[in-house]
């Protein structure tokens, strides 16, 4: 009988990494992921760069760079840049494999810039031209500011994975910034076929109200939203506009959950991934995660493409006093500064660190 992991890959799902370290790359253990538990992508993030940079795992590198004058955000991004070359390499077989349908790895933008549109767009080809692989994603938030950015790398034919979204609103609003650049390729004669993914983050809504609510509710919201973002992901799937792309030769916006490590020590450590078990999605998961659902997590059926239960649950959470939409517009602002303070803290490491090692 095959492992959990292999049967919600086989169910069709993608499994992705939420991770990525040079260690990881060096001694096999991404390798042993994409064999024995069905990973078929990662993603990363500045506070993963900063763990890793604080054990020492980048020390020779730092060492190495440092005399070519090379610090802060561009020291980071080319020791970034190295491993997710590595990781895209390691990954092409699968990018082939499914026609550009998974075999991914994602490489996030300087958060300080999620509400400046223009540096935003000119950070994003800056990057998509120094790693120069095919299926690389950069990573642009879903902020107002970031939407015109989205639209703007999609017509200039970069991969984008959108991060930071927190409802079905502000993933509708990704989408539609994705098919307008895409539209915008088609007017122009260009390929529209522009490969997207967006990121709705689930764990971090259930951290947000779990001291205001009942019992019965606990660890339910982030599942109800996701509810309802899938139900709106198949609407948008099914819609006439939608079909009208593919037949001028674009594929869809996939839907990828994000924060999906249980973050409730109370709760099922596998809980999200097996409530999120959805074809033609993708689940991004911590180390942690991926090892739990392969060694005891269970498949108890799909998510209903209407949202099964999300409505009468979300009905339930303003019944005391949780307002969704005020909520989800917080999460996503309180994400982009928890970002900021991540990439910070991430620049301050390396500096402290090419000091370091430069007096020694």
């Amino acid at each position: 009988m095959s492992i959990p992991t292999k049967r919600l890959h086989d169910l069709g799902q993608s499994l992705w990494l939420d991770n990525m370290t040079r260690e990881m790359l060096q001694d096999g253990t991404l390798r042993n992921y994409i064999k024995e538990l069905s990973v078929t992508g990662l993603t990363s993030n500045p506070s993963i760069f900063d763990l890793a940079i604080k054990s020492g795992a980048y020390d020779d590198a730092i060492h190495a760079r440092t005399p070519d004058g090379l610090s802060g955000e561009d020291l980071f991004f080319r020791l970034a840049g190295e491993d997710l070359s590595q990781a895209a390499d390691l990954f092409r077989p699968i990018y082939r494999e499914t026609n550009h349908l998974d075999g991914w790895v994602s490489l996030e933008v300087s958060p300080v810039l999620a509400h400046d549109t223009k540096r935003t767009i000119q950070q994003v080809k800056s990057l998509h031209r120094q790693i120069d692989r095919p299926n690389l994603f950069i990573k642009i938030p879903g902020t107002p500011e970031g939407l015109p950015a989205i639209e703007e790398a999609i017509f200039a034919g970069i991969p984008i994975n959108v991060t930071l979204l927190f409802s079905a609103e502000q993933y509708v609003a990704a989408a539609r910034a994705y098919q307008r650049g895409v539209e915008r390729r088609i007017e122009k004669g260009l390929n529209p076929d522009v490969v997207s993914v967006a990121s709705v983050f689930i764990s971090r809504w259930d951290k947000a109200v779990q001291e205001r609510i009942p019992a019965e509710l606990r660890n339910r919201l982030g599942i109800a939203i996701a509810g309802r973002t899938y139900r709106a992901y198949r609407e948008l799937l099914g819609s006439h506009h939608s079909e009208c792309l593919a037949s001028a030769g674009a594929r869809h916006q996939r839907l990828l959950w994000a924060s999906t490590g249980t973050k409730d020590p109370s709760a099922s450590d596998v809980l999200y991934i097996e409530a999120l078990a959805a074809p033609d999605t993708i689940n991004t998961m911590p180390d942690a995660t991926l090892l739990a659902f392969a060694d005891h997590g269970r498949i108890r059926g799909v998510m209903p493409e209407d949202g099964g239960d999300a409505e009468s649950v979300l009905a339930g959470f303003e019944r005391a006093g949780i307002d969704v939409d005020a909520l989800a517009e917080q999460l996503q602002r309180e994400g982009a500064e928890a970002f900021v303070k991540s990439w910070n803290a991430l620049l301050e490491r390396i500096a402290a660190k090419s000091e370091a090692l430069a007096a020694s």
